[in-house]
This record gives C-alpha cells, structure tokens and sequence, in this order.
C-alpha cells in the first residue's frame, strides 16, 4: 500500500509522526555514521543510486535524510511505512522540513563521526544543524565520480562493521522500532534467520518470529509471544479459554496501552500464554469497547 505525502500537511500525518518519534529511540551501530540522500525508488536500496552508494557505504551505518519521515537508518529502509510512501520531489526543502529532519538527524549522529554525501535541501539541513561533519558532494551530485571518490577516501579512514555485530543491530533496530525501546531484548544473542524472502527468526533452533517482507515488521509465533510476556510488552489480558481465533472486545480484561491497531501482541490468561495475533483496536479501545473484534488470532494453544 502507497502512503502518499503529497503536501506539508504529510509532515504531521499519524503514520510519519510516529515514525519520528520511535527514530528517537534508536541508535547508530559503531562510532562512525555516513548520511545519504533518499531516493523515488523504495525501498532505497533498490534504486540505481542507492546501488552506487552501497558498493562502498554497506559496511558502515548508513542514515537516509528523507521529508517527510525525517531520517531512516539504513537498517530500516524495508520496514513500513518508510519502504512505500511517495513524494513529489522538488528539491526544495521548506524551513519546517529542514527543521524536523535536522533535529532528528543531530539527536542520531550525537558524538560520531559523521560523513555526508548529500546535495540540494537534504545538505542545507545537514550544515544547519550538524556541528562536526565532512562533505563529500562538491559539484552538486551525490553519485558522480569526483563525489563517490571523496567519499571512498573517507571511508577508507574508518573500520568496517563486523558482519554478525550488523545482523544484531538491524534485528534489534527492528525489534525496538516495533515494540519499544525494550524491544532490543526481543533479540536474544544467539538469533539466527532462514529464508530468502520472508525470514524465520530463531533462537536455539526454535522459531519465535518471522519478518515478514512485504511490512518489514515481525510477526509472532507462541514461543515469541512468550519473549513479549516476560517483557510486558503488547500484552492483552482474559480470563478464559480460548476455543477461537477471534478475541472479542468484551472479553478483554486488560491490555497495554501502547497497542495501536496492526500491532502484534500476545494474549496471556494467568500469566500464561494462550494465543498471539494481530490488533484490531487500540489497547484502550480494548478495554473500553463493549463489542467489535479486538484482536485477530494467528496462532493459539490448543
């Protein structure tokens, strides 16, 4: 599904707004930052830029400057709604623009070293907000050969991101980015992933996730609903048994109050696990509505 972001208005729409506010929960992997123009084409690293970029930037933390949503670190680019909103692409930034993605790009790159490949609205909000950062675009485009040659020798003075440290931080980043700052302990230390296109998510070789490539969000099964619990996180409360995999608003007993619909949750009964799905209403809504569907069952205990 397209978000359209059509007008300055699409600044303070629910979806972006909430993007910008959970940005503020997350932080760059390593000491180093590259920050990048974004792209027509979603996700980013699809486009023929993008391609350019990534030959030399995928082995350190990329952040992506971007109206409206403000940043999107590399690691996000897949996840909705980043991966498929469409603007008009003027070049000029209004000062409200420059403005919001200066103040979230500075809060990110805090105490890094940062190096900016970027041209037009997206470096006037780098100059105006960045203290410390080098430039790399000196003609005015990000992909010629004198720009990607300045950026190459910058590179060259900062280590490489091990591998397994950038698998971490991107499911983590994910992880915090869906379900909260204690979402970085969703991810244990020994996760591993299969699949090429929808990817299992495992621990101890028993799958308590899959991310799912077409939200870029995780989806739970039961034993990650059990993670959820342990972290009261997205948890909704009843006081019977389940023998459907529909939960109805009236027989919600409790349930967390940073439940939006679409979230994933889990649906706990003493303190035990009995189903995990996907939100219909909010948390309050859950409490409050006297009839409606509250959450829509994926998977239960039988």
């Amino acid at each position: 599904m397209k978000l359209m972001c059509s007008s300055e208005e699409s600044l303070y729409r629910p979806e972006v707004f909430r993007w910008r506010e959970r940005m503020k929960l997350l932080d760059p992997l390593g000491d180093f930052v590259v920050i990048l123009p974004c792209s027509m084409r979603k996700p980013y690293s699809t486009s023929k830029s993008h391609q350019i970029f990534r030959k030399h930037t995928k082995y350190y933390q990329e952040v992506i400057v971007t109206s409206p949503f403000g940043i999107c670190p590399r690691e996000l680019e897949s996840t909705f709604p980043i991966q498929s909103y469409d603007v008009p692409v003027t070049g000029h930034w209004s000062f409200e623009e420059k403005k919001i993605a200066g103040e979230l790009l500075k809060d990110y790159v805090k105490d890094k070293n940062v190096v900016a490949n970027v041209s037009g609205g997206y470096e006037e909000a780098c100059r105006e907000y960045l203290d410390d950062c080098i430039y790399t675009c000196e003609d005015g485009k990000p992909t010629s050969f004198e720009s990607i040659y300045n950026l190459r020798e910058e590179l060259k003075k900062f280590p490489k991101l091990n591998k397994r440290d950038r698998l971490l931080h991107k499911l983590r980043s994910i992880a915090i980015y869906q379900f909260g700052i204690s979402g970085s302990e969703f991810i244990p230390d020994d996760v591993s992933t299969k699949g090429r296109y929808h990817k299992r998510i495992l621990s101890k070789k028993e799958q308590f996730a899959l991310l799912n490539a077409d939200t870029g969000l995780y989806s739970l099964t039961l034993k990650g609903g059990e993670i959820l619990n342990d972290l009261s996180i997205k948890v909704v409360e009843i006081n019977f048994d389940l023998t459907t995999n529909t939960l109805f608003s009236p027989g919600v007993e409790k349930a967390n109050s940073s439940i939006i619909p679409k979230d994933e949750v889990v649906i706990i009964r003493n303190d035990e696990v009995m189903a995990v799905g996907r939100a219909v209403l909010s948390g309050k809504e859950m409490e409050e509505a006297s009839k409606g569907v509250a959450v829509k069952i994926r998977q239960r205990v039988k």
